[in-house]
């Protein structure tokens, strides 16, 4: 099996195991939440993004690691994780327009990960940076979902308007 056929499998897997663990013990979980706490939860595994920084770190990945991907994937995640932390720090003292921020958070990092993941081609030159796509990558994509399902739940509830 060749490389990105093997990455590919492994991110696959990796989707469906964290798909199918949110849908049986965290979304019942965080449905007896409220609203704020819930997207607190959900934002939490992303405060650790900036992590991704190692995409520019020669040693850990290939010195052949394309910058048209490094640096993109690098700074996104950087900017995600930043972004996170400030939601947290938002939601857990109530600010107002702390709604709009975990927008602002969610599509940015949900753009990072789909264009990092739309370069499957750099996969070979991931070294030991290989587990952040194909392990953590899910868990970033799924509850990205699952605060986008929320957000528009909460403003469908709301007639388009944010608290």
């Amino acid at each position: 099996m060749d490389t990105l056929a093997i990455f590919g499998l492994q991110f696959s897997l990796s989707l469906v195991l964290f798909g199918l663990l949110a849908k049986w013990f965290l979304a019942p979980w965080l449905q007896a939440k409220p609203p704020s706490e819930a997207l607190f939860w959900l934002t939490l595994p992303h405060a650790v993004r900036y992590l991704g920084m190692v995409f520019l770190v020669p040693g850990v990945v290939s010195p052949s690691l394309p910058a048209s991907f490094a640096v993109p994937a690098g700074y996104g995640d950087l900017a995600a994780g930043v972004l996170a932390m400030l939601v947290l720090i938002a939601l857990r003292h109530n600010w107002a327009g702390s709604v709009a921020l975990v927008w602002v958070f969610n599509v940015v990092g949900t753009v990072d990960l789909l264009n990092a993941l739309s370069h499957a081609e750099i996969v070979q030159y991931l070294g030991a940076a290989w587990y952040i796509p194909t392990m953590f990558v899910p868990v970033l994509l799924i509850t990205h979902l699952m605060i986008f399902v929320r957000l528009l739940k909460k403003a469908k509830k709301h007639g388009g308007r944010d608290e």
